[in-house]
């Protein structure tokens, strides 16, 4: 701790420990540096793709693993982007992407609903609401965007996927598991994401582990990594809802996110162990070929819904 700490303090710890603008950024990397290490996310022989939306945390994560690449002499992360179609979101986002990429000599991929589905984000919503499909906007992109990603991931032959999840988000995703009784998911979490590789799949990892939003936010604005802060237009799902309580909940009691996530930690080899012959079979669907667990999956499910529906 340097003497800006106490006179010009940007963050404080959850010890009460308070750090100025060069001592948080120490403190940041050297925490996502340390869960890199420690859990073993990354291999020199690793081709890295990075899942970005060129939000705060994804281009954070970019930054970072260039970074350490250069540091390790391995090979150069490149980006991965998906562009759902969501007028005056995802174009800017996009855009702060691109300039990021550019300045930073990242090689940067796109790809689209509106070309591989036949239809935007946007559009399909519009369709859903007025056709009372019963399916919101969390469940069409969370689908159709977890399948392009994956499926340019494999093509682009990436060793490792890493995502942008923080600490913030695993504390969520693991109270909604247990609200809803899925513990069998929860056995797939954890700075590694799911059992072991799978064929067909990318391995996930999540570097931000350990480090909450609010850290994230904080070093993006640091280092001047994005210009600004967005939120999707479309968020509904119960997810937000258990959201907007933790964080209720952790300005009243500072730490409690934390502690989810560490006592999860302890519980997650026994649900590992309970749930490890409980993977599914990987099947390919019969429509488009691609990895999953039924015979036809749920992204050729969703697309012919809305298709079916579209006029």
């Amino acid at each position: 701790m340097c003497k800006h700490c106490e006179t010009n303090p940007v963050y404080k710890q959850e010890s009460g420990r308070k750090l100025c603008k060069k001592c948080f950024s120490e403190y940041y990397e050297r925490k996502v540096f340390r869960t890199i290490r420690k859990h073993e996310l990354l291999d020199k022989e690793d081709k890295i793709g990075v899942a970005c939306s060129g939000g705060k945390d994804s281009t954070t994560l970019l930054y970072l693993l260039n970074r350490f690449a250069e540091s390790n002499r391995m090979q150069k992360p490149e980006a991965l982007a998906i562009d759902e179609g969501i007028h005056g979101y995802r174009n800017k986002t996009l855009e702060d992407l691109k300039n990021f990429c550019e300045n930073n000599k990242v090689k940067l991929h796109i790809f689209s609903f509106k070309k591989e589905f036949g239809f935007s984000l946007d559009e399909a919503l519009v369709i859903a609401q007025k056709k009372k499909l019963g399916i919101n906007s969390c469940y069409i992109c969370g689908i159709l965007r977890k399948y392009l990603i994956n499926k340019n991931a494999r093509s682009l032959e990436f060793t490792k996927l890493a995502t942008g999840h923080n600490l913030d988000d695993e504390a969520q995703t693991i109270l909604v598991n247990q609200m809803k009784g899925n513990l069998s998911l929860s056995a797939k979490l954890g700075p590694v994401s799911g059992f072991a590789k799978r064929n067909g799949f990318v391995q996930r990892i999540k570097p931000l582990y350990f480090c909450t939003e609010k850290e994230n936010m904080l070093y993006a604005f640091i280092q001047k990594i994005i210009p600004g802060f967005v939120e999707c237009p479309h968020q509904q799902s119960y997810r937000f809802e258990v959201r907007d309580f933790l964080n209720k909940f952790e300005s009243e009691h500072t730490g409690v996110k934390t502690a989810i996530v560490n006592s999860f930690l302890e519980q997650l080899p026994m649900l590992k162990e309970r749930f490890k012959g409980s993977t599914k079979e990987i099947k390919y669907c019969q429509k488009c070929g691609e990895p999953g667990n039924n015979e036809i999956c749920k992204a050729c499910e969703v697309r012919e819904l809305i298709l079916r529906n579209l006029n």
